[in-house]
């Protein structure tokens, strides 16, 4: 496997996806960025924008990349056929296997059968998404963290075919990035997620229970245990929408009732309260 990237794709422009394809274009890559609706390519351009001008307003070194040259490195496009020779792939599309089982089947049939395969999930087995391609040795795990330009490290998701090329091939892309990784076995939820989505959904349970109210329960994580943000500020970042799915995911895969989402979130999400991503979750956010 030839230690070269020249274009990446990224499929999905929402929250994950914008960050994956802003990181990769400040860090000088060319990036197809692909997704169902012109309108949500649209906000992908405007956030990007904004978000790179954020950034070099507050950097101490004001050399970085412009607003324009990032954008000018993205080709944002509903053609999924503009991925047919990109070198690396990263998919961001929602926490649903039947949605993520359909864009696998057409990418892997659009792709190079050299390019890599990225699931950028956050609990659906790397070895299941493998099993719907026919390059079953090109697909890993890539668990990025929100928001992906400020964090330094990724969660990488060995399935049960990924070849060694393919994880050192993954850390060079990484590295490309500015990003170093920890490599994990698959696993429903892997690390992170196992870990996580158990403290959420409790935190939510607390709520629910009268025990505490939002604000208090993430105090407490933060000035006991030194967290930068409570477990319910963390849902509000993820998305309440996906925190719900990736219960439903380790539920399914472990069938442990520890897993069950409290009916509290539930209801949340039913009613359209999905954290900041559309201004409301358990605390309220300025919608752009």
């Amino acid at each position: 496997m030839t230690m070269d990237i020249q274009t990446a794709g990224v499929v999905g422009a929402g929250v994950m996806g914008v960050g994956v394809a802003q990181n990769l274009a400040q860090c000088g890559m060319d990036v197809v960025l692909v997704d169902i609706a012109e309108a949500v390519l649209e906000r992908a351009r405007i956030e990007i924008g904004n978000n790179v001008r954020f950034q070099g307003f507050f950097a101490k070194e004001k050399n970085g990349p412009t607003p324009e040259e990032v954008l000018g490195r993205i080709t944002f496009t509903i053609e999924p056929e503009k991925l047919a020779d990109v070198d690396y792939l990263v998919e961001n599309v929602v926490e649903k296997w039947p949605v993520k089982e359909e864009v696998y089947r057409r990418i892997d049939a659009i792709c190079k059968p050299s390019c890599v395969f990225a699931a950028n999930t956050s609990a659906i087995s790397i070895t299941r998404i493998a099993s719907v391609t026919r390059r079953p040795d090109r697909v890993i795990g890539m668990h990025f963290m929100n928001p992906v330009p400020m964090k330094p490290l990724v969660e990488v998701i060995r399935g049960f075919h990924t070849s060694e090329e393919t994880i050192e091939f993954s850390k060079f892309f990484l590295k490309k990035m500015g990003k170093s990784c920890v490599v994990v076995n698959d696993s429903p939820g892997f690390v992170s997620n196992r870990v996580l989505m158990l403290t959420v959904n409790e935190a939510v349970f607390l709520v629910q229970e009268g025990v505490a109210k939002a604000e208090e329960v993430d105090r407490i994580f933060k000035s006991c245990f030194g967290h930068k943000m409570g477990p319910l500020e963390t849902a509000d970042l993820i998305g309440l929408d996906t925190i719900l799915y990736s219960l439903d995911v380790l539920y399914e895969s472990f069938n442990d009732s520890k897993f069950r989402p409290c009916p509290l979130l539930k209801k949340m999400v039913d009613a359209g309260l999905h954290g900041r991503k559309n201004g409301r979750g358990f605390y309220n956010y300025p919608v752009l």
